[in-house]
C-alpha cells in the first residue's frame, strides 16, 4: 500500500503537467489524491483511519462541486460564439461536453464572476490551500504519517502536492488573467430566417454552448419563428443549480470554523 501510495503520487502529478483537457486533468489529479487516501490507510493508526474517513469526505464534496460548476459553465457558454472563427477548435465530444478543453475557460471571470470565484474556491481546496477544507484534510494525512515515523512518505505527498498546485493554478490563471476569447450573440427574425427556430439554434455551429431555454415550457419544436416568443438574453442558471454550487462552495470555505474530523 506505501508502494501504491508512491507511485500514485508521483504519476497523478507529474502526468497532470501535461493534461490539456480538463477533465483527463482531474482524472489525473484524483490518482494523486489516491496517493493520500492509501498513505492513511497504510499508516494504520487511530488519527490516520480518521484523516482517511476525512479526505474521501470532503474530496468528494470538492469534486462534485468542480464537475456540476463545469456543466454550469457549459450552460452559461450558449449564447458565445469565438471572436474569432479560426481559434475554434474542433472538440471530439462536442454533442455531450461543451467544455473540454483548458484553455476554453480562458477569461471566465468576465463572463461569470461569481462561478468563476467558485470554481477558484473549489481548485483552492485540491490544491491544498488555506483556510480552505482541502488544506486541514492533508494536513491531517500528514500528521498521521509524520506521528508514525513515515517522514520519508510525508515530503513526497508534500513535494507532489506542490507539483499539482503548478497545473491548478494555471486553471485560475486561465480564467482571471486573461481576456475571453467569446463575443455575446443575439437572434432574431432576419438573422435566423423562417424556418423553426430549435433547428436554427442547434445549427449554428459557432454556438460554444447548446443548452436553450424557452418562455413557459412551450414547445417550440413545431412552431414557426414568427409565432413564438422567445426571450434570448435573459436567460439564467437555474436556481436549484446555483443553490448547490453555493452551498458546496460555502461547506468548502466555512469548515474553517470548526477544523477537526
Amino acid at each position: 500500500m506505501l508502494l501504491s501510495s508512491l507511485f500514485s503520487l508521483i504519476i497523478g502529478s507529474v502526468l497532470g503537467l501535461t493534461q490539456s483537457r480538463i477533465k483527463r486533468l482531474f482524472a489525473y489529479s484524483t490518482i494523486s489524491h489516491v496517493g493520500f487516501v492509501l498513505l492513511a490507510l497504510s499508516i494504520n493508526s487511530s488519527e490516520s483511519i480518521q484523516s482517511y474517513i476525512f479526505y474521501i469526505s470532503q474530496y468528494s464534496l470538492s469534486n462534485l462541486n468542480a464537475f456540476i460548476i463545469l456543466v454550469t459553465i457549459g450552460f452559461t457558454f450558449y449564447l458565445y460564439v469565438h471572436k474569432d472563427k479560426q481559434s475554434k477548435q474542433d472538440l471530439t465530444d462536442e454533442n455531450n461536453s461543451p467544455i473540454q478543453l483548458i484553455n476554453q475557460i480562458k477569461g471566465y471571470f468576465y463572463i461569470n464572476p461569481f462561478i468563476a470565484i467558485s470554481f477558484t474556491i473549489t481548485i483552492f481546496s485540491f490544491v491544498g490551500i488555506p483556510p480552505v477544507i482541502g488544506f486541514f484534510a492533508k494536513q491531517m494525512v500528514l500528521s498521521a504519517a509524520l506521528d508514525s515515523g513515515y517522514v520519508f512518505m510525508a515530503l513526497i505527498a508534500i513535494l507532489t502536492s506542490v507539483i499539482g498546485a503548478a497545473y491548478y493554478l494555471a486553471l485560475v490563471k486561465q480564467i482571471f488573467f486573461f481576456k475571453p476569447e467569446y463575443k455575446k450573440v443575439s437572434f432574431s427574425a432576419e438573422a435566423v430566417g423562417e424556418g423553426n427556430l430549435r433547428d436554427s439554434l442547434v445549427n449554428h455551429s459557432d454556438l460554444v454552448g447548446y443548452v436553450f431555454s424557452y418562455k413557459e415550457g412551450k414547445d417550440i419544436t413545431a412552431q414557426p419563428l414568427n409565432k413564438v416568443s422567445f426571450n434570448l438574453e435573459n436567460i439564467s442558471i437555474n436556481s436549484s443549480l446555483s443553490s448547490i454550487i453555493s452551498i458546496l462552495t460555502l461547506l468548502l470555505v466555512l469548515f474553517i470554523y470548526v477544523p477537526a474530523e
